[in-house]
């Protein structure tokens, strides 16, 4: 009886093993404790500012608006503390764990592929 790399490879990994992290950029307010957290600065932001005026309101409130998030996995050490101490559950883990690259620059992914990361559920 043989066993295949793929059978091998779903048996030796833990259901809670920590994985690709995705992102919700809807939920991320761009206040970098991500960032500030990270032990290895594998976590680059960037926002600007904008006001926004609500009805009734005396003045107008300053809010960020997330320009830019990468994550570059080829430094990251997955361990979590991004997704734990995010406040507003922007960052969570995917159960994807498949990444590979040619060379250590395709390690490095933007919004767009995180956003495809975060998990449907949030959790």
């Amino acid at each position: 009886m043989s066993t295949t790399a793929a059978q091998m490879t779903e048996q030796s990994i833990p259901s809670n093993a920590h994985s690709l992290i995705g992102l919700n950029p809807e939920a991320c307010t761009s206040c970098m404790i991500c960032v500030r957290e990270c032990p290895v600065w594998c976590i680059d932001l960037s926002s600007h500012t904008q006001e926004v005026t609500e009805e009734g309101a005396r003045r107008p409130k300053v809010v960020h608006v997330l320009d830019e998030f990468t994550i570059d996995f080829g430094a990251c050490m997955y361990c979590g503390i991004c997704v734990d101490v995010c406040p507003f559950d922007a960052l969570a883990w995917s159960g994807d764990i498949d990444q590979s690259a040619h060379a250590a620059g395709g390690l490095v992914h933007g919004i767009d592929q995180l956003v495809k990361w975060f998990p449907a559920s949030g959790s």
